[in-house]
């Protein structure tokens, strides 16, 4: 399935804003990013976290670049029949990596639900 780019955009702001105060409060100097991942790219990814997690910095210094997040659009609307279920891995995958941000491994957000 595949939405207006500014449809996709306004969808991951609006899930964005309904994540709770206390998962999204502490986000400091993050990026979010909407890109493609390129074609013949392994392993295929919804998400990327890009950054140091909390669990391995102290403070960020002078003219530091922000970590990110990317989520991958074309990957996203790929495994998506439906805006709901679109929506619903935007928001999975877009709360794992959140979860990355703070240091929890893949196992541990899989223990979570949020894999």
């Amino acid at each position: 399935m595949r939405i207006a780019d500014d449809e996709f955009e306004r969808m991951v702001g609006e899930i964005f804003d309904e994540l709770p105060d206390d998962m999204v409060g502490p986000l400091e100097n993050v990026a979010i990013l909407i890109e493609d991942q390129p074609p013949g790219a392994r392993p295929r990814l919804f998400g990327l976290y890009s950054g140091r997690p909390l669990t391995r910095r102290s403070v960020y210094g002078f003219g530091e670049l922000p970590d990110r997040i990317t989520l991958f659009r074309n990957n996203l609307e790929a495994s998506s029949s439906s805006v709901e279920e679109l929506r619903a891995r935007v928001r999975v995958t877009l709360v794992h990596e959140i979860g990355h941000y703070f240091g929890l491994s893949d196992d541990r957000l899989r223990e979570l639900g949020w894999a």
